[in-house]
């Protein structure tokens, strides 16, 4: 029996998060055939999580539990803390994956950067959601490191949800880089939907510099479904062992 892939996604209130999980939850599914791919969310939409963990049909041995795939860019309090409590009370079976973050997507983040028309004097801001674990913000700050090797330039990282007094962030970020020659700056959301955290980036840039670049969101990019996919290949080839034992 092939083992369901279960996506669990943050949530949002802003409707465009969950249009573009749905997208991406799609693409999932046509990606690995004969697969059941059933999209959840850890908080703000439904259906939940623990309520889809608690009814998914089909076996509920080791071998053949459901697979967990976390749609998380970086591996915090939700990965950690949240998620794993979940699948102990609603379905110790079930096997959850690293982040779908742990997957480089520097080519994901080049790509949007040169759809939206990124120049050879253009520097860049990746734009991250922040957290209050410093290993998913150093996580964050190595995909910057990934995206300056392969664009060659600097990339300064901005946490949306630690702009600090007047955005004092953006406006250190936006120093730096023109300082080493940046004429026009681009913003690279490291989000896999557009929505108010990314929006608050770009109104604050918008407030300092009159010429601006924003990329598209990870969205439904190959290297984000090939992320998931993998990550469920190699959890649906191991033994699953119940929480607790």
């Amino acid at each position: 029996m092939t083992p369901t892939l279960v996506l669990a996604a943050h949530g949002s209130r802003d409707p465009r998060f969950g249009a573009t999980a749905r997208r991406v939850r799609n693409a999932v599914a046509s990606s690995l055939p004969g697969v059941e791919v059933v999209l959840s969310y850890l908080d703000l939409d439904e259906p939940l999580v623990g309520d889809v963990l608690g009814q998914l049909g089909g076996s509920d041995s080791p071998h053949h539990g459901p697979v967990v795939v976390p749609m998380l860019l970086s591996a915090g309090y939700h990965h950690k803390i949240d998620l794993p409590s979940i699948i102990a009370s609603r379905r110790p079976t079930a096997r959850q994956t690293d982040v779908m973050g742990t997957r480089s997507l520097a080519g994901a983040l080049a790509d949007r950067l040169i759809e939206a028309g990124l120049g050879p004097h253009d520097g860049v801001i990746l734009s991250a959601v922040g957290s209050s674990d410093p290993a998913a913000d150093r996580s964050v700050r190595l995909r910057a490191i990934e995206l300056s090797t392969r664009l060659h330039r600097p990339v300064e990282v901005v946490f949306a949800t630690k702009l600090g007094p007047h955005d004092r962030a953006v406006v250190s970020a936006v120093r730096r880089l023109r300082a080493g020659g940046a004429r026009r700056i681009a913003v690279s959301p490291y989000f896999l939907s557009a929505g108010l955290l990314t929006e608050r980036v770009e109104s604050a840039l918008d407030a300092l510099v009159d010429d601006t670049l924003v990329a598209g969101p990870l969205g439904t990019h190959p290297d984000v479904i090939e992320a998931i996919g993998s990550l469920y290949r190699t959890a649906a080839d191991q033994r699953v062992v119940p929480a607790g034992h």
